[in-house]
């Protein structure tokens, strides 16, 4: 606490008070509006994602065949493949801003990592996206970021100049796509089906958030009304 001024620095503000910060108001409104943009996007992407993890198993199915197309390039060729790249991009900035725009203070952290099934629905959806977003983290950033090098992947080639000799580079490229679709055995597979619906519950609660704050007006954190 600064003597002088009565005040909180801006460190302490972000620890204990961050809904007073402004830097953190700057990440929620590019989370919160992005998330609305994209949350039907990312719900497709999601359910379609859980579907075909099991693809080579069910080759030669037509409807599955039809779904990894659309996880694919939408049923686009290559424009939904660049379509696809833009929607990876903003799956990992929603996952980075969330990151920031996740701590509660020091004093209310730990609510933020379960969901009170006893409340009411608004602040159920609330802890579901907090929560999920936090123990969920790694699995949706890596589904953002390998999502842009499969749309994108000559950008990745920038990796090479810390990597000259591609000892690390090409492997972990591989490493990447594999787990993108979770081809560790069967047991591996079923955990990433059931994983890959968090970005589609996310996109859901996001959007409710969004409807509460924009169409009725009410605070975004139904634990601040």
């Amino acid at each position: 606490m600064d003597l002088k001024k009565g005040k909180m620095t801006a460190w302490q503000q972000w620890l204990e008070r961050p809904d007073k910060s402004r830097v953190r108001n700057v990440f929620f409104q590019v989370h919160f509006w992005m998330g609305a943009a994209a949350g039907a996007y990312i719900l497709l992407m999601s359910v379609s994602g859980s579907v075909i993890v099991y693809r080579n198993e069910l080759s030669g199915n037509s409807f599955v065949e039809w779904v990894v197309r659309l996880h694919e390039n939408l049923l686009m060729g290559m424009t939904g493949r660049f379509v696809n790249g833009i929607g990876a991009v903003c799956l990992t900035l929603l996952c980075l801003t969330g990151a920031v725009i996740w701590w509660p203070g020091t004093k209310h952290w730990r609510r933020s990592l379960t969901v009170d099934w006893s409340a009411h629905f608004a602040r159920i959806n609330w802890d579901l996206h907090s929560a999920l977003g936090f123990w969920c983290f790694i699995f949706v950033m890596v589904w953002g970021i390998s999502g842009i090098y499969f749309a994108f992947p000559q950008a990745f080639n920038t990796l090479l100049l810390l990597d000259p000799a591609d000892r690390f580079t090409d492997q972990g490229l591989f490493w990447l796509s594999q787990l993108h679709f979770g081809r560790f055995g069967w047991f591996v597979e079923a955990i990433w089906m059931v994983l890959g619906l968090v970005p589609g519950l996310l996109a859901f609660t996001g959007v409710f958030i969004c409807c509460r704050r924009v169409i009725y007006k009410k605070p975004s954190n139904p634990r601040s009304s």
